[in-house]
């Protein structure tokens, strides 16, 4: 049973884990001329906390043996946003990488042509997103989940 596999420091753990990816969003480059930072709507950090939750409870190390990279996917392109070791004091034992997707409705793709707009326009993520789990340790295959 993987309930008694959890490890209670891990809420904790988790919880500064998604203020540091936060804190990478609001410093992602974007590529463009006008100043933005991405936001996590609260039903997609709600969702993406039980998902890194769920595939550590399996890990020897719980959360504490995870390495994050965090990812920005915009059409076709995939944009690296940073890496994020969950306790830097741990040798990591498995790999998150954390897809998410910048929001396809229309007002994010229109809001740079308004010139009198905010000079800090914050971009909306998607609550769809994609995590991809790879062992450290062994030689398994990779785990993908799609949210």
């Amino acid at each position: 049973d993987l309930e008694l596999l959890h490890d209670p420091e891990d809420e904790l753990l988790c919880s500064s884990l998604l203020e540091a990816v936060q804190a990478a969003l609001g410093q992602a480059p974007l590529g463009s001329r006008r100043c933005s930072r991405l936001l996590m709507p609260p039903q997609l950090l709600a969702q993406v906390r039980a998902e890194l939750q769920r595939l550590a409870r399996s890990e020897p190390c719980g959360l504490r043996g995870a390495l994050l990279d965090l990812c920005v996917e915009h059409g076709k392109a995939c944009h690296d946003v940073g890496h994020i070791a969950a306790d830097p004091a741990v040798v990591p034992t498995f790999q998150l990488t954390l897809v998410l997707r910048l929001d396809s409705r229309l007002w994010p793709k229109i809001q740079g042509l308004f010139a009198s707009g905010p000079a800090f326009a914050p971009l909306k993520l998607s609550t769809g997103f994609r995590v991809i789990k790879k062992k450290l340790y062994s030689s398994e295959q990779l785990l993908i989940e799609e949210c």
